[in-house]
């Protein structure tokens, strides 16, 4: 409860001393005078002489009430809404065999899995979505505001679920498409890839011009070092025998730059979730708070207490507790 007027509170200090004079006014004015009064002294004291002191309690409180009633007390009710405008994210995932070194603890593959989840984690009103991608792209899961789903579905992602390659330009291009009818204001596709585009019929930088029309932001995210890597110790069925020839950096460099976004180079695990880290707070929606207060008078019952005090002090004073003189 808060009070409009709080400085009136001050006169809730008068109430006691007023209380006070008055009691010692009343000792010192006397009533009837008698010769002699020995007699009545020895009588039994009835209830209304016990309690001679009610009307005046209450007329001090009727007052006490009075003082809170022009403090004008009130209650309020707040609420909060938050809006916000969400962005569409594509999530675009390197699948191939090469993700599988262990560079990264436990390996590529899973670390980086791991830091999709997380970045997925900390999104509020964004629909996401995860396009995988080896020699072929498919689209795990469609833009949706259900993370929870997202994330089982990200963790059924694994390699070799097709042929080994690495299609980048496909896996942007089916990435954009997903984006392509989105109202959002802003939308943008995470790649994240370990190696060059030498599987599919897309040219990369052709995906990514068709991104810059679809006013698609890519940033891309190269896993890995530009050097020529060791092959896995188990091969993948399929997969070609060999190094694999590391990070093409100028082409995600070209890809990122040309739609607005940005490119990232992850050597290690903990840059990468500093990346995505980093991703997060540069696509992030302005957040609209509004609060609203809903505010309730509640002077009317002090006031209409202090009146009910008043009107049965009258009533006492005139009737049980009526002095003479």
């Amino acid at each position: 409860m808060t009070f409009v007027n709080p400085y009136v509170l001050w006169l809730l200090l008068a109430v006691p001393a007023l209380g006070a004079w008055s009691w010692w006014r009343r000792a010192q004015v006397g009533g009837l005078q008698y010769s002699d009064v020995g007699p009545a002294q020895g009588a039994p004291m009835s209830w209304t002489v016990r309690w001679r002191w009610l009307p005046a309690a209450l007329r001090m409180g009727a007052l006490a009430l009075g003082v809170l009633a022009l403090a004008r007390p009130q209650t309020q009710a707040t609420t909060k809404t938050k809006t916000a405008e969400g962005i569409d994210i594509m999530l675009v995932l390197d699948a191939s065999s090469s993700m599988q070194a262990e560079d990264f603890r436990p390996t590529r593959f899973e670390a980086a899995r791991q830091a999709a989840e997380d970045f997925v984690g900390g999104r509020v009103s964004d629909r996401v979505g995860l396009v995988v991608f080896a020699a072929k792209a498919y689209t795990q899961v469609p833009l949706t505001l259900d993370y929870s789903f997202l994330r089982r579905m990200l963790e059924e992602v694994g390699i070799g679920a097709v042929e080994d390659g690495t299609a980048v330009g496909t896996a942007l291009a089916t990435a954009v498409n997903r984006l392509k009818d989105s109202e959002a204001e802003s939308k943008v596709a995470i790649l994240l890839t370990d190696g060059r585009n030498n599987r599919g019929q897309i040219d990369p930088r052709t995906a990514s011009e068709v991104a810059s029309a679809m006013d698609v932001r890519v940033y891309a995210i190269g896993v890995g070092s530009a050097e020529e890597t060791a092959p896995r110790r188990e091969p993948v069925p399929g997969e070609r025998q060999g190094g694999t020839a590391g990070v093409d950096a100028e082409m995600l460099r070209a890809v990122s730059s040309s739609t607005g976004g940005q490119y990232f180079s992850a050597t290690n695990r903990g840059a990468l979730e500093r990346i995505y880290a980093e991703i997060d707070t540069m696509e992030t929606a302005p957040v609209d708070e509004r609060v609203y207060t809903d505010r309730t008078e509640q002077y009317p019952w002090f006031l209409g207490g202090a009146l009910g005090l008043v009107v049965v002090e009258v009533a006492l004073s005139t009737t049980l507790f009526r002095r003479f003189p």
